[in-house]
């Protein structure tokens, strides 16, 4: 079940973003942050979430989300995102005005830069979709449930990055 709510105005939404790097020395292309704080709203917006929200995004290498995707899902291999959805989808809805802490979002940015050169896109596109999966799955979407799970994400991913692609 996904997480949706239509108390107020988007409009009125707050969108607040923690942005870290680990290790902290990584370089990240120029405008990476505004990408995906758009990326960010335009998934809430497609989604039609219109409470405040509290994201947090890691940037971070291969050697970094391998320890966590060990750690946490059991898999000793690097992947491109991890989603860890902090809110839980059977309480209530959250009461207006609330800030929703959504979760954490952890994105590889050397798989990303890696799988857009394989898709013949920029790494800031790449990245821009992969905050739309992610965000996805903070909202309570799963595509590792079953194949029409799968089939009905990704029909939303590649609607939301279509609103973006004519600016990456």
């Amino acid at each position: 079940m996904k997480l949706k709510n239509d108390q107020k105005n988007k409009a009125d939404r707050e969108i607040i973003l923690y942005f870290s790097k680990e290790p902290e020395e990584l370089v990240l292309p120029a405008d990476t942050e505004d990408v995906l704080r758009r990326a960010i709203r335009e998934t809430l917006t497609y989604e039609d979430f219109s409470s405040s929200v509290e994201i947090s995004v890691t940037f971070c290498d291969g050697p970094y989300i391998r320890e966590l995707n060990a750690a946490y899902r059991q898999k000793d291999s690097e992947t491109d995102v991890l989603s860890f959805p902090i809110f839980d989808q059977d309480e209530e809805d959250p009461v207006e005005g609330e800030i929703v802490p959504l979760g954490d979002i952890v994105l590889n940015i050397d798989r990303a830069a890696q799988q857009a050169a394989e898709l013949g896109h920029s790494a800031l596109r790449e990245m821009a979709f992969l905050a739309i999966h992610s965000t996805l799955h903070l909202l309570g979407y799963d595509h590792e449930r079953s194949e029409e799970d799968d089939e009905d994400m990704c029909r939303r991913q590649r609607e939301i990055i279509a609103i973006m692609e004519k600016d990456l």
